[in-house]
């Protein structure tokens, strides 16, 4: 399969963090934070010069991974006012970076996390933040649009603090929007924090048995991690030696056996006590390649 990083997370130094992935024969490179900017935000001399080093070093992008619509609230955004409308140019500059790197792929958010979308039995008056649902999907709208309209993919993620948590949200928010350009980031490390199991409950949900390689799934990030949802808590671990364990090898020979086409991204946000990212990378990548690796 295809494997690369998420670079900031060995280290927001590009040139370093390039080398590194090389060291480890890494082909692809995820970029979200490079020196001291988010992508999106660096200026055309910047550009060039991450355009330069990648070439350089024969590393391919896979993916543009801003933070776009990330903790915004769905109730307080309305199209077309100031918030609104700063996040569809940030994303406008996403889709011009994307080309300049020849990239297809562009990373949204879900605006900040309503906890109960949907119910019935009494639940619909009580429970459910009602309206909810349907202004996600008005406010996304025209962000599909805008990629329709550039050639470009979007790939919403599986945020744990986002609207859509899970495999299977992602789905119907796919199907609501009904575009072949909008497709899911599946973060199954996330989605343990709404108690979705990743196989088979979320690969099934993504429709990567159906015959259809890839299914609903356009990139995918792979990490470990321990939750303790009554604890509010999430502890990030050494790949391979949480809770995400028992999970990994399922997906891979899925992925394998599906003929998923696309990136798998090493998410390294694992630092060992008194260590560092790139620490923690150099604990993981080797299991991480051992499973997801030809």
């Amino acid at each position: 399969m295809k494997l690369g990083v998420i670079t900031d997370g060995i280290s927001r130094e590009f040139e370093h963090a390039l080398d590194v992935m090389k060291e480890f024969d890494l082909e692809y490179a995820e970029l979200q934070f490079l020196w001291d900017k988010e992508i999106g935000d660096l200026d055309d001399r910047e550009l060039a010069r991450a355009q330069g080093l990648a070439a350089q070093r024969e590393v391919k992008v896979c993916c543009i991974t801003r933070h776009i619509f990330a903790g915004l609230l769905a109730g307080e955004t309305r199209l077309g006012d100031a918030t609104h409308s700063a996040q569809m140019e940030a994303l406008q500059r996403c889709i011009d970076t994307a080309k300049a790197f020849d990239c297809d792929l562009v990373r949204i958010m879900s605006f900040r996390k309503e906890m109960i979308l949907f119910g019935s039995g009494g639940a619909e008056q009580w429970n459910v933040s009602t309206g909810a649902w349907d202004k996600l999907l008005q406010l996304l709208a025209p962000a599909v649009q805008l990629a329709e309209d550039e050639g470009v993919t979007l790939v919403v993620e599986t945020g744990n603090n986002a609207m859509i948590t899970s495999a299977y949200l992602a789905r119907k928010l796919i199907d609501a929007l009904g575009s072949k350009y909008l497709k899911v980031l599946w973060d199954p490390g996330n989605s343990l924090y709404c108690n979705e199991p990743a196989y088979p409950d979320g690969y099934e949900a993504l429709g990567l048995l159906t015959g259809s390689p890839g299914g609903y799934l356009g990139h995918l990030h792979v990490k470990d991690c321990r939750v303790d949802i009554p604890k509010a808590s999430v502890e990030q671990c050494q790949f391979g030696h949480a809770q995400m364990a028992p999970y990994f090898e399922d997906i891979a020979s899925g992925l394998k056996r599906d003929g998923y086409q696309g990136v798998v991204s090493l998410e390294s946000v694992y630092r060992p006590g008194g260590g560092t990212f790139e620490d923690g990378f150099r604990l993981s990548v080797g299991e991480f390649k051992r499973i997801f690796g030809d």
